[in-house]
């Protein structure tokens, strides 16, 4: 018996193994005594067999074989180079172990194969990162390869994942444990909308605040493969990998992207928190970390592809008076950019518009201290494109494929392709001080090939390389590629293309669940919302954008005085809080009302926080029911205000105690009672800051 232990103060993860097989995750979960004997645990581990089974039950291994008798999904399919079925069978070959990390080798020796898992436990943020790879002596064809297999439990009801669409991003959908197979495979070759590359399995009775939770997210942005699969047996385990043949040609060696697990025993901010820190702390790499998060503005939605030089430097004049610190122009700036039919790919600035370059604008920007970014999609091109016409070969998939957006994508599999387009974007941003770059994908790929994804990382990596200092944001028609994988080599995610204020506060606490504040792009958009229609208030409208890294994205001149007074001051609110909210933990709270979507914002040393409380429709009830708070001390007081109770409407005709100034409770009421907030209507926000005495 061979046995392996990982623990951190949250979490134990135990592994095990008989006569040199591959080991099985036989523990996951609350911390288990140091003096724990686990060759005894192993034992207690063995399921019993009874008619109608097989004498021994096979391994839930973390790589399950299909040759051991396995009778669900095996965690690695090959075929030889002639496309012979390999179906290998692996013996212990070595390890390497450290207090906090695994790397576990097995061999096949009649198939020439050797596989690796590692596993490594980040004590501060509690993320077990784990990855699996195959090394073969002759080349071989990969079907599927998962990360590193590990169980679910079996006392959990439900599922969560992730699916969305454009406008639509990070919606749960929650789905009960049945035997088979729930299967989601993302094959479009980018992270998409539709497809979120994670999984929450929930333990029984668990809440945003309470009860156990496991997380799992696969840091890949070309298409991802999950299966989550109950076994006649009952036990059930979770596979993460690439889309499957997600790699044509054979090779001698794969190697998965990391899968992001995490335990949690108070429920899904335990996952959030952890993956929150995780991305922030860990993943991201910030070109001046010191510096605070600058207030965003985008021109996108207030001139669209009509550039016109005095009317960008009013706007600009206009958005510095609001507060913005970084002024990115977008897309219609190169080429004959007048739509989005023609021109991707010519990455040179339009002398009609521009006759004089972009510095006649950038010089604007800057002598009010703002920033300048700028917009590129560097992966696609259009038909109607002098790069196209005169290299039609560098387009990815066929001649008469459907187009998307009137483009087809780049085949960033080639170097040549890699550094045409590195070349063109390295002229720009050697002849201009560009400090941001929006990075949009605005398609799916024809076919999903590793090796594009593979290809796009290498660009972006060079061109970090080259200009440390320059910022990078992923936007993919929105919130199309986020994930881990991507945010190693940017720092902020365009969440959705939709600045409909209530659609984002759905969208925004969905996705706290695996995203920082620090990344995450929220504009005020305009008062009547370009993608939905919907015409919201512009208290409303700020207060969600201030939820996460905040910007403006609309036409300043259509602020009336009331509008700039209020966007001015929730603006300055945002500019005075975030030099702590940009690394505070955000906590979804349990709402007793539906209508009503809450989190609580708080420091990371516990002596402040801000709750959001977001009215999205009407309640059933008259008045609001209490909101309780969560991860608090119990026994400190706090002095709680709600900042904006002069937004209050003449329909709350009473006098709570909030309504009428800041009041002292302790954590342990807030916790157990909670905030009784005065009424409101739908599409409102309250916010209320929280100071520890």
């Amino acid at each position: 018996m061979q046995t392996w232990r990982l623990d951190d103060d949250r979490q134990t993860l135990v592994l095990a193994a008989r006569r040199a097989r591959l080991p099985e995750v036989i523990y996951w979960g609350a911390p288990l005594p140091s003096n724990e004997t686990l060759e005894t645990l192993a034992e207690a581990h063995r399921l019993d067999v009874t008619g109608g089974m097989l004498d021994e039950n096979p391994d839930l291994s973390i790589c399950p074989e299909a040759v051991r008798t396995f009778p669900g999904q095996p965690g690695l399919i090959l075929r030889s180079h002639d496309g012979t079925p390999l179906l290998p069978k692996f013996c212990y070959a070595s390890e390497e172990t450290t207090e906090q990390s695994l790397a576990l080798t097995y061999a096949d020796a009649d198939n020439g194969l050797t596989y690796t898992a590692k596993i490594a436990l980040d004590p501060e943020t509690h993320v077990l990162t784990l990855t699996s790879e195959i090394n073969a002596a002759t080349p071989v064809h990969l079907h599927w390869l998962s990360a590193p297999v590990l169980p679910a439990p079996q006392n959990s009801a439900e599922m969560i994942d992730v699916s969305g669409r454009w406008c639509g991003e990070f919606q749960l959908n929650k789905t009960a444990w049945s035997p088979g197979i729930r299967y989601r495979e993302n094959r479009t070759g980018r992270t998409g909308h539709e497809h979120f590359p994670a999984l929450i399995v929930l333990g029984a009775g668990a809440t945003n605040t309470q009860g156990e939770a496991w997380g799992f997210h696969y840091g890949w942005s070309g298409g991802h493969r999950m299966v989550a699969e109950e076994l006649p047996d009952g036990r059930r385990q979770i596979q993460f990998g690439h889309a499957a043949r997600m790699e044509p040609a054979p090779q001698t060696h794969f190697k998965t992207a990391p899968l992001y697990a995490v335990y949690s025993s108070d429920g899904l901010n335990g996952v959030a928190v952890s993956y929150q820190r995780q991305v922030r702390d860990r993943i991201v790499t910030w070109p001046h970390a010191d510096r605070p998060r600058p207030v965003h503005y985008n021109c996108w939605e207030a001139v669209y592809f009509d550039h016109k030089l005095d009317v960008l430097k009013d706007i600009a004049d206009r958005a510095a008076k609001l507060g913005a610190e970084r002024f990115v122009l977008d897309d219609g700036w190169f080429g004959n950019r007048d739509d989005d039919t023609q021109s991707l790919s010519d990455w040179e600035v339009d002398p009609r518009k521009y006759p004089e370059g972009l510095h006649p604008l950038i010089d604007h920007i800057h002598s009010l201290d703002m920033a300048f970014g700028i917009w590129f999609e560097p992966e696609m091109i259009n038909p109607n494109s002098n790069l196209f016409r005169a290299h039609p070969d560098w387009a990815a998939g066929s001649e008469d494929q459907i187009l998307g957006r009137q483009q087809m994508a780049l085949d960033m599999s080639r170097d040549d392709v890699r550094d045409f387009i590195y070349n063109r974007m390295n002229a720009i941003l050697t002849e201009y001080p560009i400090d941001y770059i929006k990075w949009d994908h605005n398609r799916v790929l024809p076919m999903p090939d590793a090796s594009q994804t593979r290809g796009s990382y290498a660009l972006i990596d060079r061109l970090r390389a080259d200009f440390p200092d320059v910022e990078i944001e992923s936007c993919a028609s929105g919130g199309a590629r986020i994930d881990f994988g991507i945010l190693q080599r940017t720092q902020r995610v365009w969440l959705s293309d939709s600045n409909d204020a209530l659609e984002r506060l759905q969208m925004q606490h969905n996705a706290a669940l695996f995203l920082p504040a620090a990344i995450t792009g929220s504009h005020v958009g305009p008062r009547i919302c370009h993608t939905s229609g919907r015409h919201l208030d512009i208290r409303f409208r700020a207060w969600v954008a201030a939820q996460r890294h905040m910007g403006f994205e609309m036409d300043p001149r259509e602020l009336t005085a009331d509008e700039v007074s209020v966007l001015t001051e929730v603006t300055a609110w945002w500019k005075h809080n975030r030099h702590w909210m940009t690394t505070a933990d955000i906590l979804r709270l349990d709402s007793s009302d539906p209508a009503v979507i809450a989190e609580q914002q708080a420091a990371r040393d516990g002596t402040r926080f801000v709750v959001f409380a977001g009215k999205a429709t009407t309640s059933t009830q008259i008045v609001p029911r209490p909101l309780r708070l969560t991860r608090l001390d119990r026994d400190a007081l706090y002095k709680v205000t709600l900042i904006n109770r002069t937004s209050a409407s003449t329909l709350s005709r009473g006098t709570p105690a909030l309504k009428e100034g800041a009041v002292t409770l302790s954590g342990q009421y807030l916790m157990s009672h909670g905030l009784t907030l005065p009424w409101s209507f739908p599409e409102t926000m309250w916010v209320v800051e929280g100071e520890r005495l």
